[in-house]
């Protein structure tokens, strides 16, 4: 589709909640700049929709129940390589946006909270080949960067890992070590150079750092 010849950007919505798409129709209303070419609560319908109504720009929401954002926007790069992503979410999560760009070469991820000028923005800098994320997003990249960095620093190895996990599910020594098929004093030596490497001094502050820095995920 040649954005040229129609002068126009159309676009195509798909988020689970009615509510965001009357949202971002509401923002887009009355700008020539762009055309709706369809908006819909339902991912699996997205394929059939580009077919029939060929868009520059696919607004796609990130946690959906049928299809994850991810998974569609995969499909949308395989299918219909000219289509460029653009991303909605209620947060920013640093892994699942990396994944997103280098997995399915997203364009854009922003915030659902996101004003009616920087959508603007972003969707016309998409459209003409560049990339957009919110402010917010990049926080969470670097962010995210920064506590894979400070894991890597402090080289936890991927059996640490697996005992740190087993720890947040109060697993006693005996049990991690009949999981793992290890000894309890092996497990022991674990547990010290795990509250060594990470600073901490006790389960709870272990589990804090855990999540700060994605080893387990919520």
């Amino acid at each position: 589709m040649n954005k040229n010849k129609t002068n126009k950007i159309h676009l195509g919505i798909v988020d689970d909640h009615q509510i965001v798409i009357d949202g971002l129709m509401a923002l887009l209303r009355g700008e020539d700049d762009f055309v709706l070419a369809f908006a819909t609560t339902r991912p699996k319908e997205v394929i059939s929709l580009i077919e029939q109504n060929p868009i520059h720009i696919l607004l796609t929401d990130v946690m959906m129940p049928e299809i994850s954002g991810k998974e569609l926007a995969v499909m949308i790069r395989q299918k219909f390589p000219e289509v460029k992503i653009m991303a909605l979410s209620m947060s920013g999560q640093g892994d699942l946006i990396n994944e997103l760009i280098e997995k399915a070469e997203i364009s854009g991820y922003v915030l659902k909270n996101i004003g009616r000028q920087e959508l603007l923005n972003g969707l016309k800098k998409i459209a003409a080949g560049g990339i957009f994320f919110s402010d917010e997003v990049v926080e969470e990249m670097q962010r995210d960067a920064r506590q894979k960095k400070q894991i890597h620093e402090v080289k936890l190895t991927e059996r640490e890992i697996e005992i740190i996990r087993l720890i947040e599910k109060e697993y006693s020594n005996r049990q991690i070590a009949d999981t793992l098929f290890i000894s309890e004093r092996t497990v022991e030596t674990h547990r010290k150079n795990i509250f060594r490497k990470t600073n901490t001094n006790n389960v709870i502050g272990l589990i804090k750092y855990a999540y700060e820095h994605r080893l387990i995920l919520k």
